[in-house]
């Protein structure tokens, strides 16, 4: 079998090497792989042979680029995207709260709700709206904030995988459409009840061990994984293999044609952000089998979906973007074992508690210290400096006890930051994420290769640091305005929406943090 047909296929229907000029798209395609590491890329690149093949081919790559904010995290990483500012800017410091709103519940379904209320600003889709008042936006995802906060606030077609079935909050709408109704009833996730996800190629085309026993908490780590028989347990487990992926593409290809989207004269917007790779990340880590399978499949996926997308809209009527929200770092042990003697989980929470007993004898009123990837958080400083508590006292307190914790490599104050050399990564990033009305007192940074963990949680896989290993994400370009190519330059995930709108001709609303690439469009004649 000619493992390069599906590629050639691509070719053929993208219209690339014509010598026509560069049209208007009908469509912006922005799609997000949730922990897509940048080096998965070149690691498994000659397997390859679908839509990540077409895009690192003919796409303009970005080897050099980061979500270049500290916490690496999902609500963090997709605020940036299409809005084209930092975390700090956005208002998303946070990944569990980043979308969390009881006031907006979901519509058919049972589970937390959700909208964009913490997101400040504006995003591409607004200034895209402004420019051209009857576009349009479609945003999907296996997760509510990898839907929602791609559009910012634009009240839109956004919908998110809650328990087997796709759904949105009343933020967005009172009820489902047919089209989604219709595509829920089809009841996929739940028909897969003892399904089998077993390996795409022969077993000899992984190098990876498949017997390494902290992953998936030491249970179920080798190859074949089942989903449960119970169809219920097997919609929720669905997230975290591969065929997630392609239901999330298949749905979004539904709402591509149920919307008319790109078939009404305006230039509409087409947000993707696949989950699984995330999923299948923390449970196995990146180095293993597991994932390698995942990366395969998902370019198989992505091959048929672009193929769909060509055959509608035709040769440059699409511009695609391709990127992720964050990277992952390795489980500690599989990092000891290479070498890296320090990697360690880390775990604050019997600390943070202990404060947190302690000021409850002073000042009462409860849990007043926070503790989130890093972050300190003191939410109600003043109320606490009322009952005649030293704030900053116990400040100094709390920053002297995380610095002695093993795997801690530095303590800072988001203020003592500002002042600070930002051409150190470190620091740039921590002023990338908290703005300092936040409140956060204390950001703390862990030795590389090592973890933060928390008592509630399994022993998995973990990102959400300032490191290059989180932080270095893809980042590829593709469509007849950009000029093809392999660009080394370091960019950031911010540089995605100000480079959309110059090539569409759109001015955003908002001073941004990030620079158009003009290095990647090609010009015009």
């Amino acid at each position: 079998m000619d493992m390069n047909a599906p590629l050639l296929w691509l070719l053929a229907l993208s219209g690339i090497g014509s010598p026509l000029p560069a049209p208007k798209p009908r469509l912006v395609v922005v799609i997000t792989v949730d922990q897509l590491r940048a080096d998965y890329l070149d690691r498994y690149r000659t397997q390859l042979s679908g839509g990540l093949a077409l895009l690192l081919k003919r796409g303009a790559v970005f080897t050099d680029a980061y979500q270049d904010h500290a916490i690496t995290e999902t609500a963090p990483g997709h605020s940036t995207i299409l809005s084209g500012r930092w975390p700090a800017h956005t208002g998303i410091v946070r990944n569990t709260a980043g979308v969390q709103d009881s006031a907006a519940p979901l519509v058919g379904v049972t589970g937390p709700g959700a909208s964009p209320l913490r997101f400040r600003g504006t995003a591409f889709f607004d200034w895209l709206k402004a420019a051209e008042p009857g576009a349009r936006a479609l945003s999907v995802s296996g997760k509510d904030r990898g839907a929602i906060l791609p559009i910012g606030r634009a009240k839109e077609q956004v919908y998110w995988y809650v328990g087997g079935y796709f759904t949105t909050s009343r933020y967005y709408a009172d009820s489902l459409p047919e089209w989604v109704r219709v595509f829920n009833g089809r009841r996929i996730p739940f028909k897969a009840a003892g399904a089998t996800w077993n390996l795409l190629l022969p077993a000899h085309s992984y190098a990876e061990a498949d017997s390494e026993p902290y992953e998936n908490a030491g249970k179920d780590f080798t190859f074949p994984h089942r989903l449960s028989l119970d169809s219920a347990r097997a919609a929720l487990e669905y997230l975290a293999v591969p065929s997630m992926d392609s239901l999330t593409l298949a749905f979004a290809l539904e709402g591509v044609r149920a919307l008319g989207l790109g078939s009404r004269g305006a230039v509409d917007l087409l947000a993707v952000s696949l989950s699984t790779t995330d999923y299948v990340g923390h449970t196995y880590g990146p180095d293993s089998r597991e994932i390698h399978d995942q990366v395969v499949r998902l370019d198989r996926s992505l091959g048929l979906f672009l193929q769909q997308l060509f055959v509608r809209y035709g040769s440059g009527g699409v511009l695609i973007v391709l990127t992720s929200d964050h990277g992952i770092t390795p489980f500690p042990e599989r990092s000891r074992a290479e070498g890296h003697r320090d990697a360690q989980r880390v775990n604050v929470d019997s600390m943070i508690a202990t404060v947190n007993a302690q000021l409850d004898q002073r000042g009462g009123g409860g849990a007043w210290l926070a503790f989130e990837s890093g972050m300190v958080l003191l939410l109600r400083r003043a109320e606490l400096a009322a009952q005649g508590v030293n704030v900053d006292s116990v400040v100094a307190n709390v920053a002297a006890r995380l610095r002695a914790v093993p795997g801690v490599a530095r303590v800072d104050r988001p203020a003592d930051l500002a002042t600070r050399d930002t051409t150190v990564a470190v620091v740039r990033r921590w002023v990338h994420q908290v703005p300092l009305d936040a409140g956060v007192e204390l950001v703390a940074t862990l030795k590389p290769y090592s973890i933060w963990v928390y008592a509630n949680l399994p022993a998995i896989a973990v990102h959400g640091q300032p490191s290059d290993i989180d932080a270095h994400v893809p980042l590829i370009l593709w469509g007849r305005a950009l000029r093809g190519g392999v660009y080394t330059e370091r960019v950031a995930s911010v540089d995605i929406a100000p480079t959309l709108a110059r090539l569409l001709g759109l001015s955003p609303a908002e001073p941004l943090d990030g620079r158009v690439l003009t290095e990647a469009i090609a010009p015009q004649d």
